[in-house]
């Protein structure tokens, strides 16, 4: 990370830092779609535990996950405030939390998951895969939770390449691993879909080990000693991640429930408006990972020039960011309207489908650019570590105005299942909106309290 004095500057580090996090979201993805992909090609029973399984699991990884990740802002802000050994402090609690949070998911897990597998009336196999690919996927959740802490680590520093090739090195072992576990080949055992989930968990050990050999081994990572330094342990230090990343972590699990939710909703339609709206959310979710990506750089730049005090920077940053993931996405949209018909045929070959899932595709430009504002306005908050009113924002939007909308849309008037795209895109253009005052509401009070803070001589 380093300072920057134009805006041409501030545009190129924000792609320096973009391009590999993007890859690396990409890169998280490909493990899901092997995961999906070879167990349908094993079985079709084996697809849909395995897909019952990662609906229960994603809900509780991204907001556990979002827990973790406030590790980010908190020593992308140190970081800028020149204070390495508070830096080192961050990431050694973050550490300890992704331990202990990883223990408590698998105990309420060993009690709870049983439970709720049988609450689905899921046919026997199906039932069983589900079960034994999130046995298998416990495994990996400790080692998960450790590499999302140190991932934040190395973000705050402004190093994003680091992670990406990690994460491109890893994608042959967890394809191999999953070819071998799932279909029994070379003498290991043949598991099923089951096998997708110790896949995944043995694929989390080689990335985490991977990741803390790099910081205990390779500059400028080893100056902080984050492996050797237990003195840094505080409760303290652990109290400031709790306060900054629950709020964090729960508005991620809030809209990721959400869309579990209308997931569950749209099942009462028939089976083409089931399987077209799938597709359409399948292609937003792909495109959506564009935002996020820009949202991660966007959290450590703020908080890397808020802990400089150069306000007026990260105003700047702020609104660059905003602005880049919202000509992505109408770009991106566009080429989607565009090209609906074709990208519904990569899905499927079923007319019927194809044609309605065209139709979803219309309404996710308009998803697409709300989304954008609404996650990356959030992440600029969360770089001046603004989150307790920006969780409150979101849960409205999510579960106030989204759902209901949705819900009385596609139920009580003619529009049907394209109510849902209707009500989602409302309730985040609400979210956005809300977010993007109260960003301007948190940026006058800190040019009101720092009237004469540094900015770059250029802008």
């Amino acid at each position: 990370m380093y300072q920057t004095y134009t805006l041409k500057e501030k545009i190129k580090l924000i792609f320096i830092m973009l391009i590999p996090i993007l890859i690396t979201q990409l890169g998280m993805f490909s493990m899901v779609f092997f995961n999906t992909i070879m167990s349908g090609k094993y079985n079709p029973a084996d697809l849909a535990g395995v897909a019952i399984g990662s609906s229960i699991w994603n809900p509780i990884f991204t907001g556990l996950s979002g827990i973790l990740l406030a590790v980010s802002p908190i020593a992308a802000q140190r970081f800028g405030e020149k204070k390495d050994k508070e830096v080192t402090s961050v990431v050694v609690n973050g550490i300890n939390l992704a331990f202990i949070i990883g223990i408590i998911v698998i105990l309420v897990g060993a009690f709870i998951l049983n439970p709720i597998l049988d609450a689905m009336n899921l046919a026997p196999r199906v039932h069983k895969t589900a079960h034994d690919y999130l046995v298998g996927l416990s495994l990996g959740i400790i080692p998960l939770f450790i590499f999302n802490v140190l991932r934040s680590f190395i973000y705050a520093l402004g190093i994003t390449r680091i992670v990406m090739i990690i994460l491109l090195s890893s994608l042959p072992v967890n394809f191999f691993l999953n070819y071998v576990l799932i279909y029994g080949h070379w003498g290991f055992p043949e598991l099923g879909g089951a096998g997708a989930g110790l896949a995944t968990s043995l694929t989390y050990w080689v990335i985490a080990g991977l990741t803390a050999l790099i910081i205990k081994t390779k500059m400028p990572f080893s100056t902080y000693s984050v492996f050797t330094n237990y003195k840094s342990i505080s409760l303290e230090e652990s109290k400031e991640i709790l306060r900054i990343g629950v709020p964090m972590g729960l508005s991620t699990f809030f809209e990721t429930s959400m869309f579990a939710v209308v997931t569950i909703l749209i099942s009462k339609f028939a089976i083409t408006t089931i399987a077209a709206y799938q597709t359409a959310l399948n292609v937003v979710s792909f495109l959506y990972m564009i935002p996020v990506s820009i949202s991660m750089a966007l959290t450590v730049l703020v908080g890397f020039e808020v802990g400089s005090k150069r306000f007026k920077d990260a105003k700047v940053y702020s609104w660059l960011g905003i602005g880049l993931s919202m000509l992505i996405a109408l770009v991106t949209g566009l080429l989607v309207v565009l090209f609906r018909y074709d990208v519904a045929a990569l899905y499927s070959n079923d007319q019927e489908v194809i044609v309605l899932t065209a139709h979803f595709l219309i309404y996710a430009l308009f998803f697409q650019l709300s989304d954008a504002i609404q996650a990356t306005a959030l992440a600029a908050l969360r770089g001046y570590k603004d989150v307790n009113v920006a969780f409150i924002m979101t849960l409205v939007a999510y579960w106030l105005i989204c759902l209901p909308l949705g819900y009385y849309l596609a139920n009580f008037t003619k529009l049907g299942a394209p109510g849902y795209w209707i009500g989602l895109t409302a309730g985040l253009l609400a979210a956005g909106v809300g977010l993007s005052l109260r960003l301007i509401q948190i940026q006058r009070r800190y040019e009101i309290k720092y009237p004469k803070s540094k900015i770059s001589p250029s802008l």
